[in-house]
Order: structure tokens, then C-alpha cells, then sequence
């Protein structure tokens, strides 16, 4: 409940300034403005594959032409293992070569040059980062870890803050665009962010990796993988630190005030197992958990007007736990069924030391305690019905529950009283897809759920997706059509804030899209080059937001968003390949005729890879992201047009001994000043470099590349590239 806390609790009892505050307060309940303040929390043969959501059978890989364009596997658009060229979905692959190739550590970082995704990191490493898919809201994101919802029930959106998920263990992220609720349900309106990660093949292996640089940045990583029999496992530690990030920006600061540049420590603790118990029986397990620490500059609303950043640091520590168990049962060939288990516990922590609560008393308010917990039964089918047709059944049983004590009440002499809330809902859903194929040129994809949920009923989705490959082109031609819906949270559903007379509304609908998409990509020389567009439009209804009288929720909003999403990949050698993005898109309110903010028009990044010799790789990406609408880091001050910018990354890889290698990168080459969002600067120049040390395992040779990606659970033909396959 931090966004609401952050600005409500800082009240002044000064009648005008407290008018004032309650305005921003109710601002930060609105979809369409995102936590202004750094301390919200947002809140040959077939090859078998073991994975803890998706154990699946899939074809053997083919041999790429081109890697920055080439043909991939996904997964997340069916759940069934499908080449990029059947598929009409908008799909971007980054393996886990490629973020080593990039040293990319974070997956905000990971993410950035991502078509259609705009990334939002409030300042440094652990700040908290929003994605915005083809300009739908931050919170119309599923997020998936090994097919764990990792949403946050107890967030006043319940979206996932990017900012505390490290990259060291993930060996796969695809980034699904468009809505996709006819298979994953609620928040799933503007598209899936599916991540994998990494399994055990091969002789033991131990892995070490120390790094450091710019920021007083110290990371370590370590891990064992491997399998034996019917047996595989891997376990991972990683840490994450960065002491001196500068994010405030000076002009912020009150007259005589100092900034404390921000820091962030980062526990990572994952494994993943898995085991055949015989030819027809598996059994699969992850775990993940972090521990995390930020130190962070908040907003002074009481000692000046108007607000600046406080004078001590807040503390804010998240505990994020996620877990799966499956079984694997294939009674008979053709046939497989997956029985699992999630769970998720999300556990959050915001201490702010000021004492300049704007109360009587306390001066100093209690730490903010949040707490989300998430359970969910599933079970899946999946059945080759007919030479070419795969169908696929589901079914699910959720129960996710908060546990937040953000709210309080306020006695006649102005004395705060924290109180408890706690609240749970359960959701039911079942659903069905087909996938055909026919005479290798058409393929479709076609699918409908059914959700029941205890707080608002039912609720339909479904989506089609056809592709059709053009004899003698090979051009490929694709559309989907889908409708996606966003579940009220716990929070609008349930916590009242009784302090400034703002009630949660029981009665809340669904918020609801249709979204459509046509394009087409074209490969030229045995797929050396290969570029393609994709239009999309989303019109999204029943949109939640506060009343008129800024005293609880509404279904009041709409909102349209469209635009343009191409594509050009090129491998002008077998160890040169280039690739390069553009995104234009429009996000609107369609009551207001106002643009949503923090969407903006242009994106476009180039990304190079160069493998010089077996030994040595350099990676280089330029990236530039438009001007967009925005709001000052306070919130009071609306319909600022925040400047676009230009950051250029260069990364080298070197690997001095098949059991030794070498790797350093600079972020933002030419020192580029800029805030994203307004109000929180963005690191500057950055140089960094470390060592990487291996022992057992297959022999390798070569430095990190795009074009190898080692041990991967979905295997991809491609090899793995910077935007995976050519799918758009």
C-alpha cells in the first residue's frame, strides 16, 4: 500500500497543504499515474525436456542462417513448444547467452531495448521498475517465473517490480505482446513476460563469477549444475550491490540540503530439480528466493511546499519467496499430462525515519508492513488429437490473500493509529486451445477460458492467431485478435483508508480489451536478412479509478492505445550479425483526450554482436527512447513533457581458458544526464569488468555469444539471439 502511504502519511495538519496531499494521494490510486515516489511499492529423434511448468517434448534444433533474424521456439503463446515461423504472435526471445554477452545483470536492464516495452526504473539497481506493454498500464503485464505468478497480492495494483529479479539463474525470457487472457487470465491485457530458468545437464559443474565497478558495485555469483541418470538439479547464489548510485537530482534538494545517493544489496537463492521416477512419471521442483535492501531518498510534504526530497534515508526490504512442485504423467503416447503446485509470498518492509509525519503523533510513523500470499492448484493436458492438431486443456484453482497494515485512523488531536487489514479472494478457471497445422503453409491457433471468481463472478476470454506462409516469398503473413480483462486487486476491493474518508469498493468489475494485430515478415537470402512489421491496437473499457470526489474506486476509465512495431535484422557474416527496432505508439485516455503517461511515442534501439574470434566477442546497443508525458517526482505538478534521450552500451567477452574468462562493459558510453521518470536521475557513465571461473562440466571454448547459449531447457534453433527469433 506504499503508494497511498507515501503520500498520505506525511499529511500536514495545516488544513491547506492537507487538501493539497489528499489530491496527490488519490492521484497515486489512478492506473494512469504510476508510483511517482521512489519508495512505492508496486508494492534426429524428439529430445525430452524437463521443466517445472513446461516438461515438454520438442524437435531437435534446426541450423540457423541467420542468428540476429533466424527462426526460434516459443513456448509462451500456447504452452506447446512451436517454431517462430508457425507462430503469429508478437514474441521477443532473450536467452541466457545473450544477457551474458551483454552483461546485463538486472532484468530491467535486460528488458530496456525490448519493441513495445517501456521500462521505468525509479533511479539505480533495486529502484522500483514498472514495464509498460504496447501503452497499456504497468499492472496488464503477467509475469511468470518457471510458470509462477509472481504479482505482488498485496500491491495496491498487484504488479511486479522488475527491480529486484537478477538475471544470474535465468536461462530464457520471452516477452509475449497483446492480449492473452483467453490462456492466462487476469492482467494479461497488454501481454506475458515468461522467464525460465536454468536446469542442470552434463557432468557436475561449478560456476563462479566476481565483478565490480562504477557505484561501488561488488556482485558475485555462484552455482552447481548437472545430471546424472534420471536426475538433474542446479542450484544458485547470487549477490547484488551497489553502494553510491546517485539518483536525486541536485536541483531537487532544499536550500542547504545534501543528496545521499542511493544502495541496494541483493540475496538471490534459486534451484531447480528434476527427476524421471520411470518411462512415464517425472517430477520437477523450483524455488526461488530473494532478500533485498534499498536505501532511498523519499518526499518531504510537511517542512516545504513545494514537497523535497527528506532529509534522512527510508529503508525499504522485500522478501520475495516463489515455488513450484509438478508431476509429469504421460499414460500413453500422444498424451501428457501436468499436475502442480505454486506458491508465492511476497513480503514487503518501508521504513521512513523523518520525523515529519504531519501528526501529533507519532512524529515518526511505524514501519509499512505488506504481505501477499498466493496458491494455486493446476493441471494441464496436452493431446495430438490428429496429424497436426494439438489440443490442450486446463484447469486452475487459486486462492491469494493480503496482509497490510498501510492504513489508520486519525483521532480528533490528530493522532495516528495504524491498523491491520487483511483480505482474500479465490478464482476458478478452466480453458481450451487448439493448435492446427495444415498442409504446412496455414497454421492457427485458436483458444477460450472461463474464469469464476469470488469477488465479481464470471468472466470470458478467448483469442484466435492464424499465420500463413506465402509459397515462393516464404513471407509471412499474421494476425491475432484476443480480448484480456484485469482483475480488481485486494487492495480496491478491500482496504479502506478511513483517515481521509476513502473507501474500498467491493462492487469493482473487471478492467476489459479487445486487442488486435496484423503484420508480416519477409526473409531475403536463405534468411541472412529478414526484417517485418506488426499494428496493433488495444481499446481497453471499465478502466478502475478513483471517483469524482476522490473518496473511493470506480470503473470509469478507457483508454485506446495503437501503433507500430518493425524490425531488421541482418547477419552480414557468420560472426557479424545486426539488428535494429523501432516502436511508435499512441496511448490515450479516451474521456480525458490526454496521452497515459510515461508511454512514449518513439523507441528505437541497434543492436551489434561480433564474435571476432572464438575467444573474443564484443556486443554494442544504442538505444533511444522518445519524449513522453509525466508528472513531477512530488506529484503535484502535471502535463510535464519529459525529454527523450540516447544511451550507447558496449560489452567484451574473453575467454582465456576453457575454464577462465575474462568480461568488461561501459553503460552509457558518452555520459548521457537524464531522468526517467522525471524527478530520478539515471545512472551515468559506468565502467565495469570481472572474472568468471568454471570447474567440471562439458568442455567449452569460446567467449559468451548470442550464437551459443549452452545448456538451455527450451532448446532454440536459433541459437539464441539479441532479440531472439524474427517474430515481431
Amino acid at each position: 500500500m506504499r503508494t497511498l502511504t507515501v503520500a498520505m502519511r506525511r499529511s500536514s495538519g495545516r488544513v491547506g497543504r492537507l487538501s493539497m496531499r489528499v489530491v496527490v494521494a488519490s492521484l497515486s490510486f489512478s492506473p494512469w499515474f504510476p508510483a511517482f515516489a521512489q519508495d512505492a511499492q508496486q508494492t534426429e529423434s524428439d529430445q525430452t525436456v524437463p521443466l517445472p511448468v513446461i516438461s515438454v517434448t520438442v524437435p531437435p534444433p534446426s541450423k540457423p542462417t541467420n542468428q540476429a533474424a533466424g527462426n526460434s521456439v516459443v513456448v509462451s503463446p500456447t504452452t506447446v513448444p512451436t517454431p517462430t515461423g508457425q507462430s503469429a504472435s508478437s514474441v521477443t526471445v532473450i536467452t541466457g547467452a545473450d544477457m551474458e554477452a551483454k552483461q546485463q545483470r538486472t532484468v530491467p536492464d535486460a528488458l530496456a531495448d525490448v519493441p513495445g516495452l517501456n521500462v521505468v526504473q525509479t533511479g539505480g539497481p533495486g529502484g522500483q521498475t514498472s514495464v509498460f506493454i504496447r501503452g497499456t498500464n504497468s499492472n496488464h503485464v503477467k509475469v511468470l517465473i518457471d510458470g509462477i505468478d509472481v504479482s505482488d497480492p498485496s500491491n495496491p495494483s498487484q504488479s511486479f517490480d522488475f527491480g529486484q529479479l537478477l538475471t544470474g539463474d535465468i536461462e530464457r525470457i520471452e516477452v509475449l505482446r497483446g492480449p492473452q487472457s483467453g490462456l492466462y487470465g487476469s492482467d494479461a491485457i497488454g501481454g506475458v513476460i515468461a522467464i525460465t530458468t536454468k536446469n542442470g545437464e552434463g557432468p557436475p559443474k561449478v560456476t563462479a563469477t566476481v565483478e565490480g565497478g562504477s557505484f561501488g558495485t561488488f556482485n558475485q555469483r555462484t552455482s552447481l549444475s548437472g545430471s546424472q541418470d534420471n536426475f538433474n538439479y542446479a542450484f544458485n547464489i547470487q549477490h547484488f550491490q551497489s553502494t553510491d548510485t546517485p539518483v536525486t537530482p541536485l536541483n531537487q534538494l532544499a536550500p542547504g540540503e545534501q543528496r545521499i545517493n542511493d544502495s541496494y544489496n541483493n540475496w538471490t537463492y534459486s534451484t531447480k530439480l528434476g527427476a524421471n521416477l520411470s518411462d512415464n512419471v517425472a517430477v520437477n521442483l523450483v524455488g526461488r528466493y530473494t532478500d533485498s535492501k534499498l536505501g532511498f531518498t523519499g518526499e518531504d510534504y510537511v517542512d516545504f511546499f513545494p514537497p523535497a526530497p527528506e532529509a534522512a534515508q527510508s529503508t525499504q526490504v522485500d522478501h520475495q519467496l516463489f515455488g513450484r512442485g509438478e508431476v509429469v504423467w504421460s499414460p500413453f503416447a500422444g498424451f501428457k499430462n501436468y499436475f502442480g503446485v505454486n506458491y508465492t509470498n511476497e513480503w514487503s518492509w518501508n521504513l521512513d525515519p523523518n520525523p515529519d509525519s504531519g501528526y501529533t503523533s507519532p512524529l515518526v510513523l511505524p514501519p509499512t508492513v505488506n504481505q501477499g500470499e498466493r496458491t494455486k492448484f493446476d493441471w494441464r493436458g496436452e493431446a495430438k488429437v490428429a496429424p497436426g492438431q494439438v489440443l490442450v486443456l486446463g484447469l486452475e484453482d487459486q486462492t491469494e490473500s493480503l496482509r497490510t497494515n498501510s492504513s489508520g485512523t486519525v483521532d480528533a488531536f490528530f493522532n495516528y493509529t495504524p491498523m491491520t487489514t487483511t483480505a482474500q479472494t479465490g478464482d476458478k478457471a478452466g480453458w481450451i486451445e487448439l493448435q492446427s497445422e495444415f498442409a504446412k503453409r496455414f497454421f492457427l491457433v485458436s483458444n477460450f477460458r472461463y474464469d469464476d471468481n469470488e469477488s465479481f463472478g464470471d468472466h470470458e476470454t478467448w483469442r484466435v492467431a492464424p499465420v500463413f506462409i506465402v509459397p515462393g516469398t516464404d513471407t509471412k503473413l499474421k494476425a491475432t485478435y484476443g480480448t484480456g480483462f484485469k482483475a480488481p486487486t485486494l487492495s480496491q476491493l478491500y482496504v479502506n483508508f478511513s483517515a481521509f474518508a476513502f473507501v474500498a469498493n467491493p462492487n469493482l468489475k473487471p478492467e476489459e480489451s479487445k486487442g488486435w494485430d496484423a503484420g508480416f515478415e519477409q526473409p531475403i537470402a536463405n534468411d541472412r536478412f529478414r526484417f517485418g512489421a506488426t499494428y496493433f491496437r488495444n481499446d481497453i473499457t471499465n478502466l478502475i479509478d478513483t471517483n469524482a470526489t476522490f473518496t473511493s474506486y470506480v470503473n470509469i476509465d478507457q483508454a485506446t492505445t495503437y501503433g507500430v512495431e518493425s524490425f531488421a535484422a541482418l547477419a552480414v557474416t557468420d560472426r557479424l550479425n545486426l539488428r535494429g527496432d523501432y516502436t511508435y505508439t499512441i496511448a490515450k485516455n479516451d474521456i480525458t483526450d490526454e496521452e497515459l503517461l510515461r508511454r512514449p511515442k518513439n523507441k528505437a534501439s541497434v543492436t551489434a554482436t561480433w564474435k571476432a574470434t572464438d575467444q573474443f566477442s564484443v556486443s554494442s546497443t544504442v538505444l533511444y527512447v522518445g519524449s513522453w508525458a509525466d508528472v513531477s517526482r512530488d506529484g503535484t505538478m502535471t502535463g510535464i513533457t519529459a525529454p527523450g534521450y540516447t544511451v550507447v552500451n558496449l560489452a567484451a567477452n574473453y575467454a582465456a581458458t576453457d575454464n577462465v574468462g575474462l568480461f568488461a562493459r561501459i553503460d552509457n558510453l558518452f555520459n548521457k544526464q537524464y531522468e526517467d521518470p522525471s524527478g530520478f536521475d539515471r545512472p551515468g557513465f559506468g565502467i565495469f569488468g570481472g572474472v568468471t571461473l568454471k570447474v567440471g562440466g562439458l568442455p567449452s571454448s569460446g567467449s559468451p555469444s548470442p550464437n551459443s547459449s549452452g545448456s538451455s531447457p527450451m532448446p532454440n534453433p536459433a541459437g539464441g539471439s539479441p532479440k531472439g527469433g524474427g517474430t515481431m
